[in-house]
């Protein structure tokens, strides 16, 4: 890590923890190169989709409470959908990403200027949804598979997703540095990692503070994570490494559910390609015999990878705020070092 961070591949923080016990916890580069602030374990970086899974489980957690059940239809909860959504599209479908759901791309140009804003666009941009292949069939990374469970998570607890996930899941869990900021907050919060990102002639900006400059990078053409307001209900937030370490844990103890919702949370549902498979809101693996379960996400400027190690207690963190980290590359040697595999059998999530 130090060697990527000499050559400018990395900014941001790496943590492992074996049962509890931090067994390595390290920072580098800068959090807010206007303010000086370095990057450290107290600062809250953007998850992007590694903050997906809170959604399964503020799901889950009603289900526990009987107030849902996981084959309930879309329309079971909500009005306003397409027929053929509203009666065969279920929870179960949803979190597992097999809606067979298509949702229109996301106006990256847009900038939201309060929670209330938000809030509609991604009610109604859920809404335009449409099913094109039958319900059952994977459908990867629709994002009505994430927005449609945060609006049912809303309708039967009467409040916002981002309150209930604070309430319920960060407050439960300890994780007094992690929240969905909102833009105000990430511009001056000094606890909070600006995202560095690189533009077409190879310079860096701080996207949050360059909301004009938009990423070149084809997979995220135009976009600027700094436009949202706040992170659509059902995705992103921000964490500091100690706190999804507490969530880890939390999800082991029963803290935010009891065993057996927890292991339906990680439970293989349908097979990727080789020993990965999906489960809820996250892929799930056996690496060298053994489960690893997590999430990883990614923006312009902003990378993050959560990793479980249910067997035997350990859990890694990477958080960086810049373009160019080799994510993949770092989460699999933090699986060969933790379960002893060959280079090449491990992956992030």
């Amino acid at each position: 890590m130090a060697k990527l961070a000499a050559e400018g591949k990395f900014s941001g923080v790496v943590l492992l923890s074996h049962k509890g016990r931090t067994v390595l916890s390290r920072g580098y580069g800068m959090a807010d190169k206007e303010k000086g602030i370095r990057n450290h374990e107290g600062i809250a970086f953007s998850l992007s989709s590694a903050g997906k899974p809170f959604g399964a489980v503020a799901i889950l957690q009603l289900a526990q409470q009987g107030k849902l059940s996981l084959s309930d239809t879309v329309g079971t909860h909500l009005k306003g959908y397409a027929k053929d959504i509203a009666e065969q599209v279920t929870i179960h479908h949803l979190l597992s990403g097999t809606s067979g759901l298509n949702t229109p791309d996301e106006d990256v140009q847009r900038i939201f200027q309060s929670r209330k804003e938000a809030h509609e666009y991604y009610e109604q941009w859920a809404r335009q949804s449409k099913v094109e292949a039958p319900p059952g069939t994977p459908t990867g990374h629709s994002g009505a598979d994430i927005a449609i469970p945060a609006q049912i998570v809303e309708a039967v607890t009467g409040t916002t997703y981002w309150d209930y996930v604070q309430e319920n899941i960060f407050k439960r869990c300890g994780m007094t540095g992690s929240a969905f900021y909102t833009r105000p907050q990430w511009l001056t919060d000094e606890h909070i990692a600006h995202p560095y990102m690189t533009l077409a002639d190879g310079s860096q900006v701080d996207a949050v503070r360059n909301l004009d400059k938009g990423s070149p990078n084809p997979g995220v053409l135009g976009k600027n994570p700094g436009r949202s307001f706040i992170d659509a209900p059902g995705d992103g937030g921000f964490a500091t490494a100690p706190d999804l370490v507490r969530f880890a844990h939390a999800l082991g103890d029963g803290t935010v559910l009891d065993r057996p919702y927890a292991e339906l949370l990680t439970g293989a549902k349908i097979p990727h390609s080789g020993s990965s498979f999906g489960a809820y809101d996250m892929p799930v693996h056996i690496v060298n015999g053994q489960w690893v379960f997590g999430r990883g996400g990614g923006n312009p400027g902003v990378s993050a990878n959560w990793n479980i190690y249910p067997y035997t207690g350990w859990v890694g963190v990477v958080l960086g705020n810049c373009d160019g980290l080799p994510l993949q590359e770092i989460t699999e040697r933090e699986m060969q070092a933790i379960t002893g595999a060959s280079p090449g059998d491990g992956g992030g999530g």
